[in-house]
């Protein structure tokens, strides 16, 4: 039961923004997102979407500190096993699925709550995405295939010859980026680079309020981080990626695998390392990530920061919506 919601903004008589209300809660992984987005649920008159391109498979449940059964019983999330590990999932996909759920809840008069650590989901869905040629399996499995005989530094060539722009923002090791890149250009005869310079930044229908939930001592997240993966190893998180890996129909360069701690737990199952190399890749992994979340965040526009080990912190973020939902 919620005991606020909100519709347009009124100032002095004058309405200032009749676009409805969305929230986005953002912020690095083992952060409290989803304990502070579910209290969101509870108060506000919200429905919960993720923005987390790994909870979108299915079957990748304990590596991706997916919400449990109870929880998601409680507050349901949307965009959460919607996909197969085998599937590729794009940043233009989520926005597409974002934006029909986000019309959905508006349609029923409650605002859209958006949670999630995805910082390439959130950006698109805000800022659009260029028009450009859709996947090609055959064309992606060919340059993978080719990588994997001759290198994928001689990819990162080719890309040079044919994209300096875009080759000098993708490192040779980003396979993901660098096959899509080539896809693109060769789909099409355009430049990825080109692509995004001819894109128009659309007008968001929502009045959206940003949110970030981070500690404000990086050594507090570092910390959480350890023992969330310690709590994953002892959750059975090898026996997870052991029973995807024994499907066959997968392997480690799909996204879905590629994700921070599936592929080191991969790595494992290969004999690349031992149970301890794998915490601590793992741990590691996953610090590097929450580093790129930050840096994300702090380049994002009209930002709330909210310190997560604040005793109040739910009443910090719910002043933020109040103040500004209304």
């Amino acid at each position: 039961m919620h005991d606020e919601s909100f519709g347009p903004r009124e100032h002095g008589g004058a309405r200032r923004d009749d676009r409805p209300l969305a929230i986005l809660l953002l912020g690095p992984t083992a952060a409290g997102k989803t304990d502070s987005a579910i209290a969101l649920h509870r108060r506000f008159d919200a429905e919960m979407i993720s923005v987390d391109s790994a909870m979108v498979y299915r079957g990748m449940d304990i590596g991706t500190a997916k919400p449990s059964r109870e929880e998601l019983a409680a507050a349901p999330h949307r965009l959460i096993d919607i996909r197969d590990p085998a599937e590729v999932y794009t940043a233009a996909d989520f926005r597409l699925d974002a934006l029909r759920e986000m019309k959905a809840i508006t349609a029923c008069g409650k605002t859209p709550l958006l949670v999630g650590g995805t910082m390439m989901y959130a950006k698109r869905l805000v800022e659009g995405v260029a028009t450009m040629p859709g996947a090609d399996p055959v064309m992606r499995e060919q340059l993978r295939q080719r990588g994997e005989r001759e290198g994928f530094e001689a990819l990162h060539a080719e890309l040079v010859e044919v994209d300096p722009q875009a080759a000098a923002a993708i490192h040779p090791r980003n396979r993901q980026r660098l096959i899509r890149a080539l896809e693109v250009y060769r789909l099409s005869g355009v430049p990825l680079s080109e692509h995004w310079q001819h894109q128009q930044r659309e007008n968001f229908p929502w009045r959206l309020l940003s949110i970030a939930l981070a500690p404000a001592e990086r050594h507090v997240l570092h910390a959480r981080i350890a023992r969330r993966f310690d709590a994953m190893l002892a959750g059975g998180f090898v026996s997870e990626v052991a029973t995807l890996k024994q499907r066959g129909d997968l392997h480690a360069d799909l996204p879905s695998m590629k994700s921070v701690g599936y592929r080191q737990a991969w790595e494992y199952l290969d004999g690349a390392c031992d149970r301890g190399e794998l915490r601590e890749r793992g741990i590691a992994a996953t610090r590097q990530l929450a580093k790129r979340q930050l840096t994300w965040l702090r380049r994002w526009p009209d930002l709330h920061w909210v310190d997560s080990c604040a005793p109040d912190v739910g009443e910090r973020i719910a002043k933020i919506v109040r103040d500004h939902g209304s």
